[in-house]
């Protein structure tokens, strides 16, 4: 009974997440902000590590500063980092919610990379932006045959290109984050795994 609970606590916690990251994408990122600063508070640095990923992975987009955003991505990667890093411990239940979040978290690295790219592109690190973007590469396999997927994949091509196009020793930030010279979001699409 207890671990139907703490299920049930988990699924309303990732539903929170979702609601506020709905408010951001209809453009209201500063409420959006306030509010993924409230749950990260509630959910706490040491909190389920799925959770921490997925809000985190969403606050970077709520930013306005490429360098709080580069931050909020880099706290989406060190969860993330702790759901696959194989350990696991206590009863077989335990062992199998702690597997099936890995899974799940697997199909968010390829964004999580792809992000971290896209941030070290907009302050203007070329070599970082390409490292992560090589990561990204290296994962996307895991991704489906999806709207998802092909954002992520679509994402990567892009910043491959405006990469590409800066040379080797980089070139002028973006004029908005995220954004290409068009306009055309650079980043993937935030959504859960």
């Amino acid at each position: 009974m207890a671990e139907q609970q703490e299920q049930a606590a988990a699924d309303a916690m990732m539903t929170r997440i979702g609601q506020v990251a709905m408010l951001l994408h209809g453009g209201d990122r500063e409420e959006a902000r306030g509010r993924f600063l409230d749950l990260w508070t509630e959910i706490g640095e040491d909190g389920d590590a799925l959770h921490r990923c997925t809000l985190a992975h969403y606050m970077a987009d709520a930013q306005d500063d490429p360098s709080d955003e580069l931050a909020w991505d880099l706290r989406a990667l060190s969860a993330a980092d702790t759901l696959t890093d194989g350990s696991t411990n206590g009863s077989t239940d335990v062992r199998l919610a702690e597997h099936q979040q890995s899974l799940a978290v697997r199909a968010f690295y390829p964004s999580l990379h792809l992000s971290l790219a896209v941030d070290y592109a907009n302050l203007g690190r070329s070599e970082a932006a390409r490292s992560h973007l090589r990561r990204a590469r290296d994962t996307v396999g895991v991704l489906g045959d999806d709207a998802y997927g092909d954002g992520v994949r679509a994402g990567i091509g892009r910043l491959e290109l405006r990469l590409d196009e800066e040379g080797p020793s980089g070139g002028a930030p973006e004029p908005a984050p995220g954004r290409g010279p068009g306009g055309e979001t650079l980043g993937p699409p935030r959504q859960r795994p």
